[in-house]
């Protein structure tokens, strides 16, 4: 059963916890790997990289990755989503002694019929897959999963790192970043909806609801937070919806960190919803100025939020007044 849901947020200063972001050190003569699926992210953290000195060695996750990839790449390969060990002697053969995970790998395709001869696994891939999809002894959620494919990679001698390591500057700052401030019954759906979103995360389901009026209409699962997000805007075509997306409580920072980008608010926007709710430090915007500018002119009120035991606190330059 989820917790009880408090009458409204609080507000309080940005929390202890919140680790120091200020810039990345200096990446000058270092090649940082760059495991690439889908979406705009892993683009927006090789251009960090280079941004900072440091030389990209992009490996494609093959059907995923975006092509512009190229051209930010000093070194460049593809491979499948289940060739890890292609994947390790390709990152080596770059010199990379650290790497990044970033964008989706679309995990619907995984499960769907004929996966396995689809997604050809090497013997690595296959070694480290048999107890999740083949022995079962451990479950398929995305933590499971994610930390297999990780754990392999460190004992490679490829250390995989949390993607804000190389780009700091992508994770969301407190406050209300666009549009307007919220009303009374958007801050109470926010407060209810950040609780379920935490639960639900809790559980390694998703990490997005979507609310209204304190009632859930649409929870993430397998598909996605965009298509959660379509999905309540065709179960709930009036409008006015107050999407959450936060952390897990157990969040491991390397991987699955939530990220938004334009194409989520043209989820909401497709939805009709009106309010984004995130966790400020613990959110990558991808695109910044492109995103507040969208989230303007479509009147989506974007607020950034921190998680402090379950409650939703905003920081000190910004308040929860309408």
């Amino acid at each position: 059963m989820p917790p009880a849901t408090p009458s409204s947020a609080s507000l309080s200063c940005q929390p202890s916890w919140l680790r120091d972001t200020d810039a990345a050190a200096s990446l000058s003569g270092e090649t940082i790997g760059v495991l690439a699926g889908w979406g705009r992210f892993p683009v927006a953290v090789a251009e960090a990289i280079r941004r900072n000195g440091g030389q990209v060695a992009v490996l494609a996750v093959r059907g995923h990755a975006s092509e512009k990839l190229h051209d930010l790449a000093d070194h460049y390969d593809e491979v499948g989503v289940a060739e890890l060990g292609s994947a390790i002697a390709a990152f080596r053969r770059f010199g990379c002694s650290r790497a990044t995970m970033a964008g989706k790998v679309h995990k619907t395709k995984i499960f769907a019929n004929g996966a396995w001869l689809h997604h050809l696994p090497d013997w690595t891939g296959l070694k480290t897959f048999w107890p999740h999809f083949i022995s079962r002894r451990r479950d398929n959620r995305d933590d499971s999963l994610l930390s297999a494919i990780a754990t392999t990679f460190d004992h490679a001698g490829v250390q995989i790192c949390p993607a804000t390591d190389f780009a700091p500057e992508l994770l969301a700052s407190g406050g209300v970043l666009a549009g307007r401030h919220l009303s009374a019954s958007e801050r109470a759906d926010v407060a209810f909806g950040w609780q379920l979103a935490k639960e639900l995360g809790r559980h390694d389901i998703g990490q997005t609801v979507v609310v209204k009026n304190r009632a859930p209409i649409a929870l993430e699962a397998i598909e996605g937070t965009d298509e959660c997000i379509r999905r309540a805007g065709r179960l709930c075509g009036s409008g006015g919806l107050v999407v959450v997306k936060v952390a897990k409580p157990q969040q491991d920072l390397r991987f699955d960190m939530p990220t938004i980008g334009v194409g989520t608010l043209q989820s909401l926007r497709a939805a009709g919803a009106s309010v984004l709710a995130i966790e400020a430090g613990r959110t990558i915007l991808v695109e910044r100025p492109e995103l507040v500018a969208f989230a303007n002119r479509s009147g989506i009120s974007i607020v950034s939020c921190y998680d402090e035991g379950g409650s939703v606190v905003l920081s000190a330059d910004a308040s929860w007044a309408a």
